[in-house]
């Protein structure tokens, strides 16, 4: 007995052991997965169940709750973003090769999570669209010359002061247009057309497909208002057929109660329930003397 007690005690400080390492390791596992590490050129996004709770702008470290929140990330830094080359059409009706790219970046985090999703590539399609439609319109409205004049700075302040705070809704900062090249278009033309197309084609793809989802969204909100209508009347509906129904019983109740119009109803049912039973071709009718139907025909004088 000695010995087992003995061992027994060397066990007991083993799992005692195990056990404080075992908690000790869970402890460091939810302190890692609670905490949020922001670098310099980053936003970090703290969703809950999908929706931003927080977003967090200034780099270090902070805290989660683990398994509940999870974290996202989005750039802190002036972003690139390289336009396609696209033909512009000048004042004089002079055709030229505009390639441009734009310096940007995300100045309101919160805005831009709600109006593009967080997403780079929307915020990308919608600064293609504008600075693309602020190019054309500029150039448009001068002649060739003054383009190549004014390609190494008026240029881009004309493009800028067009394009105005339009990206302010999406809390997107432009902040330069530059023209890498605008020059006469080569004699390769068609590859110029089709870069276009395919831009343009992008560009209408992105819109219908948020077009798609709007319209899916209206039509389950109908659907919903429409069966909720549907069942209101069907209630409505029924209430009235079941005040109709009392209002029925109530004057056939009255009717029968009157002794004056007993008899006159009794013999109209009774030719209803003799003509419901004369169907077919034989329209004979056979009842026995001592049915209540023969009685009250045998009653009429």
């Amino acid at each position: 007995m000695g010995d087992v007690e003995h061992i027994k005690q060397r066990r007991a400080p083993r799992f005692v052991l195990g056990f404080i390492i075992i908690i000790a390791v869970l402890g460091l596992f939810v302190l890692g997965t609670s905490i949020v590490v922001t670098e310099q050129d980053e936003y970090t996004l703290v969703r809950q169940f999908g929706k931003v709770e927080r977003i967090i702008t200034k780099p270090g470290l902070s805290f989660k709750i683990p398994f509940i929140e999870d974290t996202a990330k989005l750039p802190n830094k002036t972003l690139l973003y390289d336009l396609a080359p696209s033909d512009v059409i000048t004042k004089d009706k002079k055709t030229m090769v505009a390639d441009s790219y734009v310096l940007w970046e995300i100045e309101n985090p919160l805005l831009f999570v709600k109006s593009l999703n967080a997403q780079i590539a929307n915020a990308e399609s919608r600064i293609n669209t504008t600075v693309y439609n602020s190019i054309k319109n500029v150039i448009s409205r001068m002649a060739q010359t003054e383009v190549i004049s004014g390609r190494h700075g008026a240029l881009s302040s004309a493009i800028m002061e067009n394009m105005g705070d339009v990206m302010d809704q999406y809390g997107i900062k432009i902040i330069s247009v530059e023209t890498k090249h605008l020059d006469l278009p080569s004699d390769n033309k068609t590859a110029v057309y089709e870069r276009m197309i395919s831009e343009r084609n992008n560009i209408a793809a992105s819109y219908t497909a948020e077009g798609e989802s709007a319209a899916k969204k209206i039509r389950n909100q109908t659907d919903n208002e429409i069966v909720i209508k549907i069942s209101a009347a069907k209630a409505e509906a029924e209430k009235t057929r079941a005040a109709g129904e009392a209002e029925y019983m109530r004057i056939l109740a009255a009717a029968y109660s009157d002794e004056s119009r007993s008899d006159f109803y009794s013999f109209v049912r009774s030719l209803d329930a003799a003509k419901v039973s004369l169907s077919g071709s034989n329209k004979t009718l056979i009842l026995n003397s001592d049915s209540p139907l023969a009685k009250i025909f045998n009653s009429i004088d």
